[in-house]
């Protein structure tokens, strides 16, 4: 009963939260067309960040898609994602370069700093902490990426210092 409840809460929450008028524009341009889950998923994320439950119940309302199908979807692309995410997305190289040069311990020291586990955004809504399997910096290994600045050559306390600096910046 009380798991119930809460879920409640959330989706009503969340209901109260998300403005569809962008998203009805979507599906207005894909209704009817072949190939629209892909599409319309990708207009959610760019409109939300994430892809909400209420997106999924509209789009099965409006278009007679079913959830499956678009969970099927959501959860096989990398590029979707199912919860919010944080300001900044610190992406950990986890690619052979960057493994054999210790990128374990960079994500062991933004664990220990930011108090959340890999895949996890901070309470605050400012970082996630995401493993990924390359981004392409084989020569500065080890490596992490967020928004589009890439740092290497790093060690776990170096990382925190970055992490550190944009706090900074943030409270400016």
């Amino acid at each position: 009963m009380r798991i119930q409840r809460i879920l409640q809460e959330k989706e009503q929450i969340e209901q109260n939260s998300i403005d569809l008028s962008e998203l009805k524009k979507y599906i207005e341009k894909y209704r009817g067309k072949q190939g629209n889950v892909i599409p319309l998923l990708q207009a959610a994320m760019a409109l939300y960040g994430y892809l909400p439950e209420l997106v999924f119940t509209t789009l099965e309302e409006e278009l007679g898609i079913s959830k499956s199908q678009m969970y099927g979807v959501a959860t096989f692309y990398s590029q979707f994602r199912l919860a919010p995410v944080g300001k900044h997305i610190v992406k950990v190289c986890h690619g052979t370069a960057c493994h054999v040069q210790n990128a374990t311990a960079l994500t062991e020291a933004l664990e220990e700093a930011l108090e959340i586990a890999d895949g996890e955004t901070t309470k605050d809504g400012m970082f996630t902490i995401e493993s990924v399997a390359c981004l392409g910096c084989c020569s500065l290994a080890p490596v992490i990426m967020i928004g589009d600045e890439v740092f290497g050559k790093l060690d776990g306390n170096a990382t925190v210092k970055i992490i550190n600096e944009i706090k900074l910046k943030e409270k400016e």
